[in-house]
């Protein structure tokens, strides 16, 4: 065993010294495109914070007031946007200059399911004392309630509001607002306000 092991070994170290049959090689990098010098990848660099700030002037996406429906007309919607819009210091691009920012606007009802919770109050005991010499002993009262929970459906009058980047038609911000809408035209005027207030509650983002 010792003597194929010492007629092994040699030929071991021979094959280890033989040369390597591999060679490393290297290529050049091929020549970069023209356009490379000039070309900007924005994808390569995160998207710089928008400056709402410069948004100042508006006017309506397509030139179009925003579409009505039964419950309002979209001469009442745009009266109440405009309206939220000039409170946010917003205001209507004038004499045919060009806005900063384009508006869309909608509004739809739903159904919403709401749950009220309330008490079947209870009540007993009393208070007082008797004996005699004197001698007092009180009765206490005591109070008790379950909860009933109640689950109705109402409507309620939805508004979202859109607005786009006049520049580029790029979208950069949306909000939605609701509230019952009420049976007169002055309740529903009133609702539509408030939804439009709460769909601009949020503008600008920050």
């Amino acid at each position: 065993m010792k003597s194929c092991l010492a007629l092994l070994l040699p030929l071991a170290l021979a094959a280890c010294q033989s040369p390597n049959p591999y060679v490393a090689q290297s290529r050049p990098m091929p020549p970069a495109p023209p356009q490379a010098a000039t070309t900007f990848d924005r994808s390569a660099y995160p998207a710089a914070p928008r400056d709402y700030a410069r948004y100042r002037s508006w006017s309506w996406r397509g030139a179009r007031l925003p579409a009505g429906d039964t419950w309002a007309s979209g001469e009442a919607i745009g009266e109440s946007v405009a309206a939220g819009l000039d409170q946010q210091g917003l205001r209507p691009a004038r004499d045919g200059a060009p806005a900063d920012l384009l508006v869309s606007a909608d509004i739809h009802l739903e159904q919403r399911l709401r749950q009220v919770s309330d008490y079947d109050d209870g009540y007993y005991g009393g208070g007082g004392y008797y004996g005699r010499g004197g001698y007092a002993r009180d009765r206490y009262g005591a109070w008790s309630g379950a909860p009933v929970v109640r689950t109705y459906t109402e409507q309620v009058a939805v508004v979202r509001i859109d607005f786009y980047d006049a520049r580029d038609g790029q979208p950069i911000w949306s909000g939605a607002g609701e509230s019952r809408p009420g049976g007169d035209a002055r309740e529903r005027a009133n609702a539509l306000r408030e939804a439009v207030k709460a769909a601009l509650a949020h503008y600008p983002p920050r």
